[in-house]
């Protein structure tokens, strides 16, 4: 990973949640960790706590549970230039209920919940801070409420439809039984989907 590419295109998304003078941005990546995951590593597993808060600087990774009987369900996806977490289990330092695992070779910017401490105490960055942790809180309130009134107030077929509208490539880089089951029906009905779409 090119951590310096990394870093300035970080920065430029996090303009919207915190925006830091040069000092400040300085101190600000000396507690930042960059990784790579390989395609089907995880980043978090159901069971163990999650210690960081994530940016996907490239790549992409797909959160999913799984049942009694060992069938995963797909619920969320993070792409480029997006946050990750497990973020109830990083905030609440409980054991995480869902996986996320790379779908992609997918590089990340993390922060450790100790770095987030540090950096709250800290006074140059905790005001700064503050603010970002409460809009990213919102970002994925916002997320959450998005996707569940997604699945009350619409069919399969317009869901899919926000999709293609949303313009990302998620129907070019994701396996269809994810996508279909992210959209909460078969393979087969997707395909039924796509057809009425086509013609």
């Amino acid at each position: 990973m090119d951590t310096l590419k990394a870093k300035y295109n970080f920065r430029e998304h996090l303009q919207p949640f915190v925006v830091f003078t040069n000092d400040e941005w300085e101190l600000f990546c000396s507690y930042l960790e960059f990784i790579s995951l390989k395609k089907k590593t995880y980043f978090i597993e159901a069971g163990k706590v999650c210690n960081h808060f994530g940016f996907v600087n490239k790549g992409s990774v797909r959160y999913f549970h799984l049942t009694n009987d060992g069938t995963d369900i797909t619920g969320y996806f993070s792409f480029e230039n997006e946050f990750m977490s497990s973020y109830t289990s990083f905030l609440k330092r409980e054991p995480a209920n869902n996986y996320i695992q790379a779908l992609e070779d997918t590089e990340l910017i993390l922060i450790s919940h100790k770095s987030l401490q540090e950096m709250l105490a800290s006074e140059k960055l905790g005001h700064k801070m503050e603010r970002f942790g409460r809009l990213v809180a919102e970002y994925y309130l916002c997320c959450y409420d998005d996707r569940v009134t997604a699945f009350i107030t619409q069919s399969p077929e317009e869901r899919y439809i926000k999709l293609l509208e949303s313009g990302r490539d998620i129907l070019r880089r994701m396996p269809q039984h994810y996508i279909a089951n992210f959209l909460g029906i078969t393979p087969v009905s997707l395909s039924r989907i796509r057809r009425r779409i086509l013609v």
